[in-house]
């Protein structure tokens, strides 16, 4: 992504941080997992119901923001404007301005409707989900709300969801 006068945005290196931020980082807990998550559908996508699931803190106006290390979801209907959408995931590691003026950039909920509306994909979830990404001990969102959400989709019939990053 290019910033203005085209150049790129001044994000941390690892290298220009202090020793400690370079240690906390190299240290962050990374689950390692044996086994590959991804089911090819049962149906061809054009008649699949799709949810959006992403880790970039959104949830709608009014709703409680994300805290630091969160591990609770934010459900956000399928149905509501992107306008509706803000952001409280906060970090030194990106810059929020691109989802600023598009919340498509991480939460592509105006391209799954078109997709819905071309006949690409069959219908929408009714609800969409948010967690807070950045979390150094995700066990809670691993054993609790991870499958919650999980249950939640099952329920309403959704067979694809799209992940998507902060």
């Amino acid at each position: 992504m290019r910033g203005a006068a085209g150049r790129v945005p001044d994000v941390p290196r690892i290298e220009d941080v202090s020793d400690v931020t370079r240690q906390a980082w190299l240290n962050f807990p990374v689950f390692e997992h044996q086994d590959a998550p991804f089911v090819r559908p049962a149906r061809p996508l054009r008649e699949a119901r799709v949810a959006l699931v992403t880790t970039a803190g959104l949830h709608l106006r009014g709703d409680r923001p994300f805290a630091s290390s969160d591990q609770t979801f934010r459900v956000i209907p399928s149905s509501s404007p992107a306008m509706a959408i803000v952001q409280s995931h906060s970090s030194i590691g990106f810059d929020r301005t691109a989802f600023m003026r598009d919340v498509n950039i991480s939460f592509p909920v105006d391209r799954l409707r078109e997709l819905r509306d071309a006949g690409e994909i069959g219908s929408l979830a009714r609800d969409f989900y948010s967690f807070m990404g950045g979390s150094r001990a995700p066990r809670m969102m691993e054993r609790e709300t991870g499958p919650e959400v999980a249950r939640r989709l099952l329920a309403d019939g959704v067979e694809v969801v799209l992940l998507t990053p902060t």
